[in-house]
């Protein structure tokens, strides 16, 4: 029925053909976070972290499917991803163990990143990569910091965990003009 409407309309072949690329870019983005809250799942499962949720977007929920007790879950607007762990589960478990768990999403994107050298897909499952390893709040990296804060001090700290997050926000802001000023983009 598409290839009809495609034929049948010249504007819409065109159309179709010269948004390609944003679409193959949407999709491997989209793709990409999927893998990488696949990474944290399963390094949460190999540390006996339980998880409720996999979702792909934030919003009320379209649809969805559950596997082996974990809700498989698409929301409205496409835009992030998670998993819903068991967060005092999380806390209790090694700092190791932890900072595994934060990182498994990194580590499979890293991994298909290398896989798919060269390709499309490569390339976004790298820039995913590092974001996250970015110290900006809620990001992998931010949690990272926090959990080897927290072990170095051997307690929680709200104020220093404030100053954490604002001195990475301003770390994560001059990498990225440093990158941009490097690569010419700006």
């Amino acid at each position: 029925m598409i290839l009809f409407l495609i034929n049948f309309h010249p504007r819409l072949e065109d159309l179709f053909y010269q948004s390609k690329p944003i679409l193959s870019v949407l999709i491997f983005t989209a793709l990409a976070m999927i893998v990488h809250e696949l990474g944290h799942l399963v390094a949460a499962r190999r540390c006996g972290v339980p998880a409720s949720e996999l979702g792909l977007g934030i919003g009320p929920r379209l649809s969805g499917f559950r596997l082996g007790g974990i809700a498989f879950n698409l929301r409205v607007f496409p835009v992030a991803s998670f998993v819903r762990l068991d967060g005092t589960v999380l806390g209790e478990r090694a700092v190791q163990q932890q900072l595994f768990v934060h990182l498994g999403g990194i580590i499979l994107n890293l991994t298909v990143a290398l896989a798919a050298y060269g390709t499309l897909f490569g390339w976004i499952n790298l820039a995913l990569a590092v974001i996250n390893l970015l110290p900006l709040y809620k990001h992998d990296g931010w949690k990272c910091g926090v959990v080897i804060m927290r072990a170095l001090l051997r307690r929680k700290s709200k104020p220093v965990e404030w100053v954490f997050t604002f001195s990475g926000g301003l770390v994560s802001l001059i990498m990225v003009d440093t990158l941009l000023h490097v690569f010419r983009l700006k």
